[in-house]
């Protein structure tokens, strides 16, 4: 699996956030179905649909907003399973009642494997960047123990 990073770290701050978000029944319905909060589900479309990826056609995202074609391919099917709740319900439905659909169990749980995915990889990432900038710190201190002596 190659990660191809992130060109726009800003877009996957958003994606990333989204996707745990319909990972999460209990955040869903504490959050989205209180009038006075500023996320819902059409929020949350908004950013993997249309602003910061889409989820019907992923793989142009690549190296932008998704690290690896495995995000891509699971981006794809939460983008398909979601689609089949909007059709089933209509696509003007209260969140609720999007949440009720007997679909929505296959929404949570691919979002639950892209979620997964997703944050592994970040923390990858992280982990090899860190790696990176502590190298010329071991340098130096390797250095100074052979003078030491």
């Amino acid at each position: 699996m190659t990660d191809h990073g992130i060109e726009f770290p800003a877009f996957r701050l958003h994606v990333v956030p989204a996707v745990l978000a319909l990972a999460s029944p209990s955040w869903q319905r504490d959050v989205w179905l209180r009038p006075e909060e500023f996320e819902d589900l059409d929020y949350v479309v908004t950013v993997l649909f249309d602003d910061f990826c889409d989820a019907d056609d992923p793989a142009p995202w690549l190296g932008k907003s998704l690290r690896t074609e495995d995000e891509a391919e699971l981006m794809k099917e939460l983008g398909e399973v979601y689609s089949t709740v909007q059709e089933e319900v209509g696509r003007g439905a209260p969140d609720e009642v999007y949440l009720d659909a007997p679909a929505w169990s296959d929404v949570i749980a691919v979002a639950g494997r892209l979620a997964q995915m997703m944050v592994t990889n970040d923390l990858k990432a992280a982990e090899l960047l860190h790696e990176r900038l502590a190298i010329p710190h071991r340098q130096r201190l390797a250095e100074g123990a052979s003078t030491a002596g």
